[in-house]
């Protein structure tokens, strides 16, 4: 606190010093017949790297500021530097003026920020004699440049793309690294920054810099610093980022929407799901800023949504807010907005018709692939648009003469929804089950490529279930049998039904478990009932939903096959009881083919704690379901 105190006393006195005018007679700066022009000061900051040297915020000690103010003759070179608007007056200085190592760093890191601001061709900068002067004076007194302009300096030789190589050049960075433990924290992580950004994490000097990083963490003060250091260096060293995850926690309540969104966006590119952190940034978005930018908006849920944290009073607030937005937004920040949001399996309605009518109304500006993202995101949560028919109308109309432009694996996609809002046309079956698509398609052993392959089973099983007017082509056996399902693991409900199920058969004859189907799709249990609702051996009748039949018998008169569907918490959308598209469609689908479906869901099933109450539960959805198809 006390070094605090002194430290603002001396930044009062300095101030007061560097405010008085200038007494230097013109002749002790200006060689004979040449006059130095006065000039004010400018007003506007410079650029982020190439900050003026002589702003309160660079990091410059209070010595050295004594210093420079001290001598008439530095102070008024230092404005010359500070206020010259070309490079040709930055280096006639060294001509008219004998400077020392401080200055000619000072007059490079200028020359830097006038190419930067103006867009100047370095080339004719860096071919100047007087160019390679200065390099060569700084060289020569390198260790009295002071910290502040040494970081600059540095900085300044590489944006102007001096050859890594000059001795001068190497010269900088030995000095730069030997004074690394002498920097402030606040010109490491300037130095950081830029590395990162020119350099990448091959750079050794940028090594060294995240280790003095990672040592004097406790540095850290002020949520701007964080941010920087969390966005833009904080994947280059994962113990780093541990710390300033830390940092950001303590600080969540001073952090404004805008550091919100760097931080949680430096999280989603990174693949850290800090929970903690997570949590306490959307408790302070949703108490304390209530309006917030489209922008802002766009990259919350695009994070929230790679980070798959999910955040109920986030997301309404996110969908209330980009709803008015909608009609001004473009197709790809519409796009971009509701895949987020069916990556996170949250259908709000209003946004959601909002989209749907956007896309009616803006058809002409939609690409393809725009409006398959559209598609793929309603069919994710099974939204139908109030609006249907018009809908659907504009999309075929928009997909005609099409279809053959797409990759293979987003055109999978595109049928795939469509079957899934039961909207796919004949048009579109033919197009992907032809041989010549799907024979495509079966070299790919990539998780995307066996992806495609189970969805092109599931689009068979809709063209052979729900479009009794589809003909043909139909995918042969030998695709069915190798789409196959990955093993999964055996979850609390899978096992508890199983036990369940178990005295409901009666017998293990009676029923098949995990059953795979020519349709893609599995069941989770199987058995045979007659008209009583009497379980019945399942060995010797015929099963065509079998990849291979275990008998020839047709069915007794009265006999029905039963499907039990476990529908787990991930199969639903966020916060409800509705199903997402692909279980609707897999519901449908076993339905079709003749099937009892008893939908077996876990906040039903899991809050029966004894066997003898799930054995009851599951005789009872039987004879409901059994009562319910006889009344229809």
């Amino acid at each position: 606190m006390a070094a605090r105190l002194v430290r603002k006393c001396c930044w009062r006195h300095v101030g007061a010093f560097v405010s008085a005018p200038s007494a230097a007679p013109a002749p002790l700066l200006v060689s004979a017949g040449k006059m130095a022009m006065a000039r004010a000061l400018p007003q506007a900051p410079f650029a982020a790297f190439h900050a003026s040297p002589f702003s309160r915020a660079d990091g410059f000690s209070v010595k050295e500021r004594l210093e420079d103010n001290r001598n008439p003759e530095h102070r008024v070179i230092s404005e010359l530097i500070e206020t010259a608007t070309s490079p040709q007056e930055l280096l006639q200085l060294n001509e008219l003026h004998s400077l020392n190592s401080n200055q000619a760093s000072l007059v490079i890191t200028q020359l830097s920020r006038l190419a930067a601001e103006k867009n100047l061709e370095t080339d004719s900068i860096l071919q100047d004699e007087r160019f390679r002067q200065l390099i060569v004076l700084t060289d020569s007194q390198i260790s009295q440049v002071w910290n502040n302009t040494l970081v600059n300096l540095l900085k300044s030789l590489y944006s102007l793309g001096v050859d890594s190589g000059r001795k001068e050049m190497q010269s900088v960075e030995h000095e730069v690294l030997w004074r690394l433990r002498r920097l402030s924290f606040r010109q490491l992580t300037s130095l950081a920054e830029f590395l990162a950004l020119k350099q990448g994490k091959d750079s050794k000097l940028l090594s060294e810099v995240m280790k003095k990083l990672e040592l004097r963490w406790t540095e850290l003060e002020g949520t701007k610093t964080v941010v920087i250091l969390m966005s833009r260096i904080g994947h280059i060293s994962p113990a780093l980022m541990d710390r300033l995850e830390d940092k950001a926690l303590e600080l969540a309540e001073q952090f404004n929407p805008d550091d919100i969104r760097k931080i949680t966006l430096a999280l989603a590119y990174q693949n850290r799901r800090s929970v903690p952190l997570l949590r306490a940034l959307s408790y302070h978005l949703v108490q304390k800023h209530s309006e917030l930018s489209l922008n802002v908006l766009m990259d919350l849920i695009f994070a929230y949504g790679k980070l798959n944290f999910h955040q109920p009073q986030v997301f309404q607030k996110i969908a209330t807010d980009l709803h008015p937005h909608v009609s001004t937004m473009t197709p790809l920040e519409v796009t971009r907005c509701i895949r987020s949001f069916a990556l996170l399996k949250w259908l709000n309605l209003p946004l959601f018709e909002a989209i749907a009518q956007y896309a009616l109304d803006n058809a002409k500006e939609l690409s393809v692939p725009h409006l398959c993202s559209i598609i793929l995101s309603f069919a994710r949560l099974n939204f139908q648009p109030s609006g249907s028919e018009d809908f659907f109308s504009m999309v075929h109309e928009k997909l005609q003469g099409q279809l053959d432009g797409l990759d293979a694996h987003v055109l999978v996609d595109l049928v795939w929804s469509l079957c899934v809002l039961q909207q796919a046309r004949a048009a579109y079956l033919q197009k992907v089950l032809a041989p010549a698509f799907h024979a495509e398609l079966r070299g790919d052993q990539s998780p995307k490529g066996h992806n495609s392959r189970l969805k092109l089973v599931h689009i068979n099983a809709a063209a052979r279930l729900e479009s009794p007017d589809y003909r043909g082509p139909f995918l042969p056996a030998e695709v069915l049998s190798a789409a196959g399902h990955a093993g999964e693991k055996v979850t609390v409900l899978q096992s508890g039904l199983e036990e369940a199920l178990a005295a409901v058969l009666g017998s293990r004859d009676n029923g098949r478990f995990d059953v795979r189907t020519v349709y893609g799709w599995r069941i989770d249990a199987e058995m045979l009932v007659n008209g009583e609702n009497k379980p019945l051996p399942l060995k010797g009748f015929a099963a065509p939903h079998l990849l291979r039949s275990e008998g020839t018998k047709a069915l007794p008169p009265g006999a029905r096959r039963v499907a039990f569907l476990k529908w787990e918490f991930p199969n639903f959308s966020n916060r409800s009881k509705d199903l997402l598209g692909r279980c609707v469609m897999a519901r449908r689908h076993v339905q079709a083919a003749g099937f009892l479906v008893i939908d077996v869901p876990y906040y039903e099933f899991l809050e029966l704690k004894s066997e003898r109450q799930r054995t009851a539960y599951l005789k009872d959805k039987l004879r409901k379901a059994a009562a319910e198809e006889l009344a229809s």
